[in-house]
């Protein structure tokens, strides 16, 4: 068994069994486009939307082993395309990756395979097509790092916090700095220790003309999990907007800008180990409300999501075992109108 096995069996078989029921009939719910997408079942992807298509990149299959290197595409989540069976990065797990000048970027993530040669990275790779992958640089200004934050904001892409060891890495591993940059090779510290502590597996998104941090945390040998939400329009200054959300501590979880709102979805907590599949947004970073769905996927960490198409898409993750299926909601803006 993996070590994410290990934390995750026995609790999650009764998430995928039984799905929540919220909801009345007739809200918006969760439909499942397929149980069993093209590509093997994985977690810790890189995805973006990108030229009116969904892209997966990369992964983890096991801790024991080397990830995924694969490129595949989608216009409808319910067909997948091998675009390249074996890209030219190799740290595909729990990399940063985002869509900025006209191509898709891949930067940071973690690399497996023996322990002896596990390593973090700095490289930073982009791609036109998803097919030939450039390297704009083998090594950024900041350090190696997995698990980073990243946005783009003002015609620029920015690198927010991460950690630098996996499964040892201890809370001086984890990052506060801010990066930015707008070729992806030549990248400026912003700040070394920005007031949010250092963190992990977060959500950063841009929003309401800023950079938002909330969530995340550390994952072993120590276990950090945090709620609080942070927005800064500078990178710079930052202004704590919450100390503690409703939704509970957790890393791995996805977050997203959709109906012009803010969105956490799933994750994972420690103290117990629990997997999550419940849904919040904001429009403020301060006020959440939590999504009631008739139906759900099932609590899940390290998926993928995507907006795309008008409506919200879980692709993929780890409930244990790791599964390959796609869901979709679709939210008419009107839902929203008694806010």
């Amino acid at each position: 068994m993996t070590t994410r096995t290990v934390l995750l069996a026995g609790v999650l078989v009764l998430g995928a069994c039984f799905g929540e029921v919220l909801m009345a009939a007739g809200g918006p719910s969760w439909e499942r486009i397929t149980a069993h997408a093209a590509w093997q079942p994985r977690d810790s992807c890189g995805e973006v939307v990108f030229k009116d298509t969904m892209w997966l990149l990369g992964g983890w299959f096991t801790s024991d082993g080397i990830g995924p290197r694969d490129v595949w595409s989608s216009t409808d989540g319910k067909t997948w395309s091998l675009v390249a069976p074996e890209a030219g990065w190799i740290h595909g797990d729990l990399s940063t990756s985002l869509v900025h000048d006209g191509k898709m970027w891949l930067m940071g993530g973690w690399y497996a395979g023996r322990k002896a040669i596990a390593s973090a990275s700095n490289e930073v790779w982009s791609s036109t097509d998803g097919a030939h992958w450039h390297r704009a640089t083998a090594h950024a200004g900041w350090c190696p790092r997995l698990g980073a934050g990243g946005v783009v904001f003002r015609g620029k892409m920015w690198i927010l916090g991460g950690a630098e060891r996996y499964f040892d890495g201890q809370k001086r591993h984890l990052l506060n700095d801010v990066w930015c940059s707008a070729d992806g090779a030549r990248w400026t510290q912003v700040t070394a220790k920005a007031p949010w502590p250092g963190r992990a597996y977060h959500g950063a998104i841009v929003y309401d003309d800023k950079m938002w941090v909330f969530g995340g945390g550390n994952y072993r040998p120590e276990y950090l999990g945090y709620n609080d939400v942070w927005c800064s329009s500078d990178g710079v200054h930052w202004t704590q907007v919450t100390e503690h959300t409703p939704w509970s501590h957790r890393i791995w979880f996805s977050s997203v800008v959709y109906r012009d709102r803010m969105w956490v979805l799933g994750g994972w907590s420690d103290h117990p180990s629990k997997n999550w599949n419940d849904v919040w947004y904001t429009s403020n970073g301060k006020d959440w409300k939590r999504l009631a769905t008739k139906t759900v996927w099932s609590a899940r960490h390290e998926q993928s999501a995507y907006v795309f198409r008008d409506a919200l898409w879980i692709v993929g993750g780890n409930p244990w075992p790791l599964v390959n299926d796609v869901w979709r909601i679709s939210i008419p803006a009107s839902w929203f109108k008694d806010e």
